[in-house]
């Protein structure tokens, strides 16, 4: 956890944040340059809109725009927006009940206290790290530090947890999609989307596959080999092993697909309250597939946490003329979503300051013991 990132990875990162600031820019000046431009002419000012300098004309959007946006915003009404922190809550707890399912099939008990405080903190972390998956790393690294002789074990869990809950986000994904047919023909930008999905299903299915069956030693004996050479070939080995008995647990599939789609269900009903709490008239059956489709498109690492995608989704898919809502209130449904995910990750935080002081401890009293 302290090893100094290579150049190269500063550098991806370096890229990433670009792209997250250009895409958070872009809908922003969009947006506000149309906020600005609407109360200008709606207060009759003189000179006429198109006779301002583009300086002008920039000043009074980044002026009116961010008033407008967070009036917009302000309007949620409270009860919803109260329902839609307890959601996205539910999406947590429920994310630790499906990874304590997947932990017990090789032994690993794990209390419920501590898999939501590993949870938390892995939370907290895919604010700041790239993709909805980056805290992962970081829920890697504590499972391995709750068992001394299945690390290897221990880190697959997180991998297998990820890997089915992207699956049965892809089903149901596909399943909203072939129930809005007449959606996805609306605008061409929705066919793409749907492209895009369709292949990740089919990638992300291959993968599924191969990982439940051990990989592809069986059809490429020479995979194990490769395998072997690699830097802590002997832990990726085992790694590979430890996922085999997933792929034999037939119950354990069934239950834990289960609450992978039970747990996407409420991940839109998280973002139907607050299009409640801000009267937004959206059918519930378009919601179903906008905010299931959105949610496949952040979970690439494509900036950190998704933001500057999930913002330019939102506005793009809602303001289709069969939805029809106007970019403002898309741009605010979306930033209040985030600030749904961004007060759990704070109490992620809070847990990750206090785990870091009790490891530190515990590392201390070890090191006296042993000194002793």
């Amino acid at each position: 956890m302290g090893a100094v990132k290579p150049a190269s990875a500063w550098l991806k990162s370096l890229v990433q944040l670009a792209l997250c600031g250009l895409l958070l820019a872009w809908i922003f000046q969009a947006i506000f340059w149309k906020e600005g431009q609407d109360a200008w002419e709606r207060d009759q000012r003189a000179p006429a809109w198109k006779q301002l300098t583009k300086l002008q004309r920039l000043e009074i959007s980044w002026t009116h725009g961010p008033r407008e946006v967070w009036r917009d915003m302000s309007r949620v009404r409270p009860g919803p927006f109260a329902v839609s922190l307890a959601l996205m809550g539910a999406t947590i707890f429920l994310g630790i009940v499906r990874w304590r399912q997947v932990l017990r099939v090789h032994g690993l008990e794990l209390s419920f206290a501590r898999a939501a405080e590993i949870s938390l903190v892995a939370h907290f972390f895919n604010s700041f790290l790239l993709g909805a998956a980056g805290g992962d790393l970081m829920k890697a690294y504590y499972a391995a530090r709750e068992t001394h002789h299945k690390k290897a074990e221990a880190v697959g869990t997180v991998f297998v947890d990820r890997i089915l809950g992207l699956f049965a986000l892809l089903v149901f994904t596909m399943a909203a999609m072939a129930a809005n047919v007449p959606l996805l023909s609306a605008d061409p930008f929705f066919l793409k989307l749907a492209s895009v999905i369709a292949a990740m299903f089919a990638g992300c299915a291959v993968v599924l596959l191969l990982a439940l069956r051990g990989g592809v030693s069986k059809g490429l004996p020479q995979a194990r080999e490769w395998l072997r050479r690699l830097p802590k070939g002997d832990f990726l080995e085992r790694l590979r092993d430890s996922l085999k008995p997933f792929g034999h647990d037939r119950a354990f599939l069934v239950r834990s697909f289960s609450l992978s789609l039970l747990l996407c269900g409420v991940c839109v009903l998280h973002v139907q309250s607050l299009v409640w709490g801000l009267g937004l008239e959206i059918s519930s059956r378009h919601l179903f597939a906008i905010v299931p489709m959105i949610t496949c498109m952040v979970v690439l690492p494509l900036t950190p946490s998704g933001l500057g995608v999930r913002e330019n989704l939102f506005v793009l898919m809602l303001a289709v003329p069969l939805i029809g809502v106007e970019h403002t209130a898309a741009l605010s449904l979306s930033l209040l979503c985030t600030a749904g995910s961004l007060f759990w990750s704070l109490i992620g935080g809070a847990v990750y300051v206090g785990l870091r002081s009790r490891h530190r401890l515990d590392d201390l009293s070890r090191a006296e013991a042993a000194s002793e």
